[in-house]
């Protein structure tokens, strides 16, 4: 009798054994259920927003990379980012002037920005920098830029740079505007549209002096071609949908250059969004006898808003004084949205040395200056 009862006894421990290892599995098997459903949810949660932010304004912006690897392999870390990708439209019309620079390894390098930054007791509110049509698009630019608080100045360069000389028939305004560069192009068009900040984009610049191949008297370009290049550059960005950009056309000052039409150059209202201009202080005392000439000509061909895209003085006497008197010129001109200073020396591609750090007399006098200047709000 006994060894029934034990019999029965073991037998009932075994069928409760398997009774909880079967609860055990199913309960086992749906907490994998609701994980992976958990995971699932959040991976369509992601993708929803991601595509209700895409095509709705106003949404938080995606977060920009907390660093990025420049071209010298320099690790550089970044600055929180905005809360909120601002619109075209809101960047066009700037309350206050723009103070722009321009440093050799900008915007890779933002020690040279902070040195801005400190040096000046004012932040820049643009970076300027330059992309040849050798190179690709590079969204990590315009997210550094950002990330230091700066509205992106894109300086594009139809050329392989300086090192072929100053007639590149490969890079034609007459082979742009006929289409022959529209894969370059629409892929560099598509990487401005899908990073969504909006880009200054200033292409071509300088068209009317005669030291750049897209010069109309070099590469075996004609009168004509600059406009017809332009507008088919242009077009080619709306058609892929790139619509955040504001171009700026920027000629050199006339005075290198006085007998070349500004008029001519121009591709029309319709196709710009601000005018640019380059002139920097050689030997005048004023910003007035500098830019004066220049803002006269581009006020009967267009009432668009001014914006100084390279400047600084060069060294000598009048150095401090010119730099000093940038300021009050500035404020008597409330057409001229503002300025980017090219602080470079010949060590970094400078003709000369541009810097407003040059010296102690030309730092103060900007200093003083900027201090009194009310910037455009930085984005």
């Amino acid at each position: 009798m006994s060894d029934y009862r034990d019999l029965e006894l073991r037998r009932r421990q075994r069928t409760w054994l398997l009774l909880n290892l079967g609860a055990d599995r199913r309960r086992r098997s749906r907490s994998r259920l609701r994980l992976w459903m958990l995971v699932h949810m959040l991976v369509l949660g992601s993708l929803v927003y991601s595509v209700v932010a895409v095509v709705t304004p106003g949404l938080p912006a995606p977060p920009i990379v907390t660093s990025l690897r420049a071209p010298s392999d320099q690790r550089i870390a970044l600055t929180p980012t905005p809360a909120r990708i601002p619109t075209k439209r809101e960047l066009l019309r700037p309350t206050g002037k723009h103070f722009g620079v321009s440093t050799l390894k900008a915007p890779w390098a933002g020690a040279e920005i902070d040195r801005v930054a400190r040096l000046s007791g004012r932040h820049p509110t643009m970076i300027e920098y330059f992309v040849k049509w050798t190179e690709p698009f590079r969204p990590g630019a315009i997210s550094l830029c950002y990330s230091q608080d700066a509205l992106p100045v894109l300086s594009w360069e139809p050329w392989a740079g300086p090192e072929p000389g100053l007639d590149q028939p490969a890079y034609s305004l007459a082979r742009i505007a006929a289409g022959k560069d529209d894969a370059y192009i629409a892929r560099f068009a598509k990487g401005i549209r899908a990073q969504r900040w909006p880009v200054v984009l200033r292409f071509a610049h300088e068209m009317n002096g005669n030291w750049y191949p897209w010069s109309e008297q070099r590469s075996g370009n004609r009168p004509g071609d600059y406009v017809r290049a332009w507008r088919h550059v242009h077009a080619l960005f709306d058609r892929v949908g790139a619509r955040n950009v504001i171009w700026v056309w920027s000629p050199n000052i006339i005075r290198a250059v006085p007998g070349v039409s500004l008029r001519a150059l121009y591709p029309g209202d319709q196709w710009v969004d601000w005018i640019g201009m380059v002139g920097y202080g050689v030997g005048e005392t004023t910003a007035a006898a500098t830019f004066d000439p220049t803002l006269a000509v581009l006020r009967q061909v267009t009432r668009k808003p001014v914006l100084i895209t390279e400047t600084g003085a060069q060294p000598g006497p009048y150095k401090a004084a010119w730099t000093a008197n940038l300021f009050q010129w500035l404020k008597a001109h409330h057409e001229v949205i503002g300025f980017i200073w090219f602080e470079r020396n010949k060590a970094a591609e400078g003709r000369a040395d541009w810097r407003f750090t040059a010296d102690s007399q030309t730092l103060r006098a900007f200093k003083g200056g900027i201090v009194r200047t009310k910037l455009a709000r930085r984005p």
